[in-house]
């Protein structure tokens, strides 16, 4: 695949399954990889989950670095920087009175999926159908009509099933890309207490994420499934 791949992938995946936002690219660039001249730093401090969202509606394209993102658990857990020992081990979600015991909440915190701390120094963002980079990830929030098709088409050709481990943590950044990043699978997940009271998502909205490598043979199926000809 190249840039122009990608881009018209976008823009099927758009047109065909009717989204009203974009799905977003996601690059991790590891420390040993050049930040694209041609893309613009984000230039002010907010969330992932924000920037995501942020970049469906609104079409920008942009890379941040550690000293950008704004949530340091979201920046942690794809690999910009050591997780704060009062996140891992629950002590932060335990005094939100988010679990019963502080064993609860290390339990549900030692299941969340890490890039490698400090293996990342900055991620790159944009429109799927505006991408100027490889992606790692395709993020897509949207309403269940559409995660639920999109997992129709992954599953179309050979089948299986959609991962859809969650724990209403950590999602649209650990969930979002760093699982689907870490195991190549794609993922469902359902939003976080932090990415529903920061962004525009919809009480309606979820999150799916798909690896890359994934995105040809989906937008093949979704238009053989869901296109204007499809059956």
């Amino acid at each position: 695949m190249n840039n122009e791949d990608i881009q018209k992938y976008g823009n099927e995946l758009k047109e065909v399954l009717q989204m009203t936002t974009s799905p977003v690219a996601v690059h991790l660039v590891g420390t040993d990889e050049e930040i694209p001249a041609d893309i613009p730093h984000i230039g002010e401090t907010t969330r992932h989950c924000q920037m995501v969202d942020n970049v469906r509606r609104l079409g920008t394209q942009f890379y941040s670095t550690l000293d950008d993102q704004m949530c340091k658990g979201g920046a942690s857990v794809m690999g910009l920087t050591e997780m704060s020992p009062k996140l891992k081990s629950g002590e932060v979600y335990y005094n939100l009175n988010h679990f019963a015991s502080l064993e609860a909440a290390k339990a549900t915190m030692d299941r969340v999926p890490m890039v490698e701390a400090n293996s990342i120094k900055a991620v790159l963002y944009a429109p799927l159908e505006k991408a100027t980079f490889m992606p790692d990830v395709i993020l897509v929030i949207a309403k269940p009509r559409i995660v639920m098709e999109l997992s129709q088409a992954l599953l179309q050709k050979n089948g299986g099933r959609v991962n859809a481990g969650f724990a209403g943590k950590q999602s649209v950044c650990a969930d979002g890309v760093s699982y689907p990043y870490l195991t190549g699978e794609a993922g469902v997940t359902i939003g976080c207490s932090g990415s529903r009271k920061y962004t525009e998502i919809q009480d309606e909205e979820m999150i799916m994420s798909v690896p890359v490598d994934m995105l040809p043979a989906l937008v093949e199926s979704a238009k053989a499934m869901f296109g204007t000809y499809a059956c």
